[in-house]
């Protein structure tokens, strides 16, 4: 058995974070994988990054308007992912995000985004 403790943990004892404005969010991170809830106000942005988590997004309420790929190039494309629907990210593949109305989602990251832990995500606050 893992030395990391069980941690059972109401999702409402989780502080929740004011990444911006718009954005809200909740972590639980183990040692290899994160969960996060994300709510996000209509219209808000998550801006073009990229990151060496993998990601497995999951609309729970609302659609985010995803652009996958370096903008410009022949290979980007552009998805909605609507409540129900999930969308997965490989390593290091820029994205970005726009919320089309209030959205819950769940992200699983593997490994955890340090940047998200440690309050260095910048990207969030860049214009």
């Amino acid at each position: 058995m893992s030395d990391t403790p069980l941690r059972p943990t109401p999702w409402d004892d989780i502080p929740l974070e004011n990444v911006t404005d718009t954005i809200k969010r909740r972590l639980f991170s183990g040692e290899r994988m994160m969960l996060a809830h994300v709510h996000l106000d209509k219209g808000a942005i998550v801006p073009m990054h990229s990151h060496e988590n993998e990601q497995l997004t999951w609309i729970i309420e609302g659609a985010l308007r995803f652009w996958i790929g370096e903008e410009g190039s022949d290979d980007s494309q552009e998805f909605i992912v609507s409540a129900g629907e999930t969308l997965y990210i490989p390593s290091n593949v820029p994205h970005k995000a726009e919320a089309l109305e209030d959205t819950f989602d769940v992200d699983v990251f593997s490994p955890p985004r340090q940047d998200w832990l440690d309050g260095t995500d910048t990207y969030f606050h860049q214009k």
